[in-house]
């Protein structure tokens, strides 16, 4: 599958993840990088949507540990929170 594919195909995973919260911070995070990763990147990003929203929310704010698998610096930019689309 070619990169614009597997973009597309994040992009809709990362903005329907079944709460209006984990979408905006996925699907947020998502926007503000994805376009940017490498193809590892895009590789850790499949994986890292296989797992549950409550637990990819609690590893970004900081309120349970990031299994070895996840942490890095893909996890350390959705740890900053910064991209999530509020109005201020």
């Amino acid at each position: 599958m070619d990169r614009e594919t597997r973009l597309k195909r994040l992009r809709f995973r990362a903005w329907h993840r079944g709460t209006k919260e984990a979408d905006l911070m996925i699907g947020g995070f998502f926007d503000a990088h994805g376009e940017s990763w490498t193809d590892a990147e895009i590789e850790w990003f499949e994986v890292f949507l296989e797992e549950q929203d409550v637990d990819i929310m609690a590893w970004a704010m900081g309120t349970q540990p990031v299994p070895p698998q996840f942490d890095g610096p893909v996890m350390a930019a959705l740890k900053t929170l910064t991209y999530v689309p509020i109005a201020r």
